[in-house]
């Protein structure tokens, strides 16, 4: 008779205990895995805190020479016109004023009518509290866009209003604490640009002492009488960031008068922030009609 066996299928097997058929980690190998983990969040925090500092030092870069170009070009609009005269078309009044040959003229001053008036010898640049004061000739010319006659012309803060009478267009921009401000023809100042370290205006004269060697002087006051040499205009400004950055030890900058300052001894609000100088020069385009 055959003998018979029966093999059990492997679902009805029984494992048999040992640690060679055991499955899952040890003590050891969830430690080190810990470790590695913890090692690769490290590194990618210090990759992103790396990447946010040089995204801020960019961003700051970029907001300060932003400042910088809107507070120039602001100046820069009214010290082209600094000094400034009305192109009278018809002086001696004339029957007919669309005669080609009528005669035209500059009007070199402007009296009061119930409002400043302006000379320009006087009147075009001024100091002003370590700010300057720049003025030029405010007239009225006729618009299409109503019948009575209108100064088109208008300040830093955008005044003052056609119904005003001042004979003057005045700016004066000042320093006020870290704020560069702007006031004019009598309104309230009116902040141009933040975060301001120093703010620096020198005046180019002329210097015809030795004839036939004309060289330019620089000034930081314009001297009694001498209006008649100024041929241009020296802005310079020392901006700050908002960023706190680690910079390293020596970090510095140039300011406005040639000195190197030390950025990682300042304190207060510019402790550990990106300092950055900006100069920009105009010449007065008005000069020599005097």
């Amino acid at each position: 008779m055959p003998i018979q066996i029966t093999i059990a299928p492997p679902a009805a097997r029984k494992r048999p205990y040992g640690s060679a058929h055991q499955h899952g980690l040890s003590l050891i190998e969830v430690l080190i895995g810990l470790v590695v983990g913890l090692l690769v969040i490290a590194a990618a925090t210090s990759a992103l805190m790396v990447s946010r500092g040089i995204s801020g030092t960019v961003s700051d870069v970029s907001s300060l020479q932003q400042q910088a170009a809107y507070a120039f070009r602001v100046m820069g609009q009214q010290l082209r016109q600094a000094g400034s005269l009305y192109l009278n078309p018809n002086p001696t009044n004339k029957s007919d004023p669309t005669d080609p040959q009528i005669e035209v003229a500059f009007e070199t001053k402007a009296d009061a009518t119930g409002g400043n008036s302006f000379d320009p010898s006087q009147d075009t640049l001024s100091n002003s509290g370590g700010g300057i004061t720049i003025g030029y000739r405010r007239y009225k010319d006729p618009v299409f866009t109503s019948t009575a006659l209108q100064s088109i012309a208008r300040n830093c803060v955008g005044g003052p209003a056609d119904s005003n009478n001042d004979q003057r267009m005045e700016s004066t921009f000042r320093l006020n604490g870290s704020e560069l401000q702007c006031s004019g023809n009598g309104t309230t100042s009116q902040p141009i640009v933040q975060n301001v370290a120093q703010f620096q205006v020198r005046y180019m004269l002329q210097d015809t002492t030795t004839p036939g060697d004309t060289k330019i002087q620089y000034v930081t006051a314009i001297p009694s009488g001498q209006w008649g040499r100024v041929q241009g205009v020296e802005v310079c400004m020392v901006l700050y960031g908002s960023e706190v950055i680690n910079m390293p030890a020596g970090s510095s900058y140039t300011d406005c008068t040639g000195n190197n300052t030390d950025m990682t001894a300042l304190t207060g609000d510019r402790a550990k922030r990106l300092h950055m100088a900006f100069r920009s020069v105009y010449q007065l385009r008005s000069q020599g009609l005097l």
